[in-house]
């Protein structure tokens, strides 16, 4: 227990608030790393050894914004450093990610960062933080950001609502989401329905019959009452209750902790399958390297 204490404090002043059960404020928390480290703590280090971190919920950036921010950077320099972690090979971006990619864009080689150590239940608060607070997630990233913190953290949903400010049925039904098809997941994000069409969508336990509400709602332009009327009907019996998922299984987390040790990046063992993730050929080849998996380059 005094090891964690101890490390919490070694953050800095104030820190220790980010990990704990009360509300989070990412900007809040960037500031004070920033404002409480010396000359010696901001280093210059080399943006072709910086990966996302693992957790990050958002997996796509606005390049309108991204172009603006790199021409500033081109103009002003980086005027705030980004905040890593050290990994096995090169560092995990802890905040800082749309400065990271602009100054690459920019044509930069190095950036000002201050390296900090956190675990990998912190690294995860921090992605989903910095997102919800400041770039608005979609609601399929943000419901899925939620979803792996439960799960990974063994946290109820009150306790997690508590954590970032929001309502407890706003969590249950962002967790709802989770039950829709991939198809009406998409219909979502291209904000072809509401978020009060989805809820009511969601109850429905089959994804065919989702599908076929959603293309009624589509080309009849049902209103949410509408569906909950034929959810009640004898046509659609069956409704799904929101469910809490089965932790995923021990065995499996410390295998996935074992090799995200090893090569450097989160590893996911699901359905029979190891899913590792990369960020360039580059990365790629350093991981097969890791791996021992040489290829035939002839």
């Amino acid at each position: 227990m005094k090891e964690v204490e101890t490390k919490r404090k070694a953050l800095g002043k104030g820190l220790e608030q980010l990990f704990t059960n009360e509300r989070l404020d990412f900007n809040e928390f960037e500031k004070n790393i920033v404002k409480n480290a010396t000359e010696q703590d901001i280093i210059k280090i080399p943006l072709n050894e910086i990966r996302s971190n693992p957790y990050q919920p958002r997996k796509t950036f606005d390049e309108e914004k991204l172009k603006e921010l790199s021409l500033s950077i081109k103009e002003h320099g980086i005027i705030e450093p980004i905040i890593v972690k050290k990994s096995i090979k090169g560092y995990e971006l802890v905040a800082g990610e749309r400065r990271t990619k602009a100054a690459k864009l920019a044509g930069f080689t190095k950036i000002p960062a201050i390296i900090r150590d956190f675990d990998d239940e912190q690294m995860m608060e921090i992605a989903l933080i910095e997102n919800i607070q400041r770039e608005n997630l979609n609601a399929i990233e943000e419901a899925r950001a939620y979803d792996i913190i439960i799960k990974t953290n063994g946290i109820t949903q009150e306790e997690l609502a508590t954590k970032f400010g929001k309502s407890r049925s706003y969590i249950t039904n962002m967790l709802g989401l989770l039950n829709l098809s991939n198809k009406v997941q998409e219909s979502i994000l291209k904000n072809e329905i509401s978020m009060s069409h989805a809820r009511a969508i969601s109850k429905i336990e089959s994804y065919e019959t989702q599908e076929e509400i959603l293309g009624k709602v589509i080309k009849e332009h049902l209103s949410v009452r509408d569906i909950e009327k034929l959810i009640s009907g004898e046509d659609i019996s069956k409704r799904v209750k929101l469910k809490r998922k089965e932790l995923p299984s021990l065995k499996y987390a410390i295998y996935e902790k074992i090799l995200r040790e090893k090569i450097g990046t989160k590893v996911k063992i699901s359905n029979k399958k190891i899913d590792i993730p990369f960020d360039s050929d580059k990365d790629l080849e350093r991981i097969l390297q890791i791996l021992n998996i040489e290829l035939d380059k002839d």
